[in-house]
């Protein structure tokens, strides 16, 4: 099947915006195009997805095993035409300096995916064919198979790099995007704005698509896709996707709005593999938890852009609060865990009133909370045991301040190259499992299964 990593020397080159377009050009030629994303990004699978009409998923090769990124991506990819990887920051970055594990160039390898630079080269001309000559030398075993330019001053300027980078490194450039104000994407404090907000997206993609359509060789991009078999067999057993389960047994009310949108399509599809019926409601908006529920999960977000509104809404506060004092099973993450605080104090040092299941608040810093982490379990509760480990990730301004010191913590982070000691994160309360740590599914499924069963042994909101 045919297959591209769309990667970059560094982040802003423009990875996002020449993916989309290229995306959307497939598209409009009748193509059917699966969309995926490298590393632990919620924000950018969005746009992938608007563009490709379907769901863009994650490959993470630092939170998910090789067998399952590659069983998943199988998956994901075999009634497609293509699949279109857009890979994160610069191609070798990954978790540290000595190696690129977790990097684009990972998941070129693992499944050998030919790899299209996009360079942004505004501010260079003939410069521009080191950068790919160096790439291109790195790793023999990541294959550059054309560049594309982006930013481009003109034809002119287009002709002199693609000279230059051609007759030095004998890489194609497969043609350019102009600099455009119209292609620039607004953005705040956790990168892009997610297309479940307000904004012109459609429009955005559609114009960044014609763009591609009139300036980039789909054709010899398609040419360079050709790829053979994946580097490793795929495992029917890797997969948990493979065994679904038709009944279902128990409704999960997922919070999905502009406010909260942050969660893997692989941890809902997973919850249905194992028999949960996702109901999706906005704390935003709704007055009511959907009927039936059996348990909630609140994913990550802004809620400190809507917490005026949220703040507002004081009949969800109650639901959730009822639904918390009746013992269904509350998963919260990140934004789901300062929303369930008594208050969020945002930039301004103004305080909001949230849900108030937990103590104290969430406060809004300028410090980045950033990177990947080792937790292992501290007690069992109705979805972890005891000493369980998993990798998961945090991106996050905000502090929990307030914390009573009756809560038991969820987590001990392990030391790692980064940090040095062990860190204690997270809170279980009854029913209640919130933390900053956002968990990939797919690398623990039986966390999908717990939840069901959680779920499914108690009695429905009516």
């Amino acid at each position: 099947m045919k297959r591209l990593l769309i990667a970059a020397p560094a982040s802003g080159n423009g990875k996002t915006t020449v993916c989309a377009g290229i995306i959307a050009a497939l598209v409009g030629r009748g193509l059917k195009v699966a969309p995926f994303k490298v590393g632990p990004d919620y924000i950018d699978p969005t746009y992938h997805a608007l563009a490709a009409g379907q769901t863009c998923h994650n490959l993470d090769p630092w939170l998910l095993p090789p067998e399952r990124i590659v069983a998943s991506f199988a998956q994901r990819s075999r009634s497609a035409d293509i699949a279109i990887i857009e890979g994160m920051m610069g191609l070798f970055d990954g978790l540290s300096g000595s190696d690129d594990s977790g990097s684009g160039a990972d998941i070129a390898r693992l499944l050998a995916v030919p790899v299209v630079l996009v360079l942004d080269v505004s501010a260079m001309a003939r410069s521009a064919a080191a950068v790919v000559r160096g790439f291109r030398d790195f790793d023999p075993r990541v294959r550059i198979g054309g560049v594309i330019l982006n930013r481009v001053g003109g034809a002119t300027h287009a002709r002199m790099v693609q000279e230059a980078i051609e007759v030095e490194t004998g890489v194609p450039v497969l043609g350019y995007l102009p600099q455009e104000d119209a292609f620039h994407l607004p953005e705040r404090h956790l990168g892009l704005i997610p297309t479940a907000e307000p904004g012109r997206w459609q429009s955005w993609v559609e114009s960044v698509g014609r763009s591609v359509e009139q300036h980039i060789d789909l054709q010899r991009l398609l040419e360079i896709a050709e790829c053979g078999a994946l580097a490793q067999p795929v495992s029917n057993s890797a997969s948990p996707f493979i065994h679904q389960t038709t009944a279902k047994r128990a409704r999960i009310a997922v919070a999905y709005d502009a406010a909260f949108n942050f969660v893997y399509q692989d941890n809902l599809d997973l919850l249905q593999a194992a028999g949960a019926e996702i109901a999706l409601f906005s704390p935003l908006n709704d007055q009511e938890l959907p009927s039936g529920t059996q348990a909630l999960y609140l994913c990550g977000g802004f809620p400190e852009l809507y917490a005026e509104q949220l703040a507002d809404n004081v009949s969800m506060h109650s639901q959730i609060q009822q639904a918390y004092v009746r013992g269904l099973p509350i998963y919260a993450e990140c934004g789901g865990l300062m929303y369930l605080t008594h208050a969020i104090l945002d930039i301004h040092n103004k305080s909001h009133s949230m849900v108030g299941l937990l103590p104290g608040r969430a406060v809004m810093g300028q410090r980045l909370t950033l990177g990947y982490r080792t937790l292992q379990v501290l007690a069992d509760n109705w979805l972890w045991k005891a000493g369980e480990s998993l990798r998961g990730h945090e991106f996050h301004y905000s502090t929990w301040r307030g914390r009573t010191s009756n809560l038991p913590f969820l987590y001990e982070f392990q030391p790692d190259a980064y940090r040095l000691t062990p860190e204690l994160e997270g809170v279980w309360h009854g029913s209640l499992i919130a933390s900053y740590t956002h968990l990939h599914f797919l690398a623990k499924p039986e966390l999908a299964t717990r939840f069901v069963a959680a779920a499914s042994g108690v009695q429905q909101l009516s």
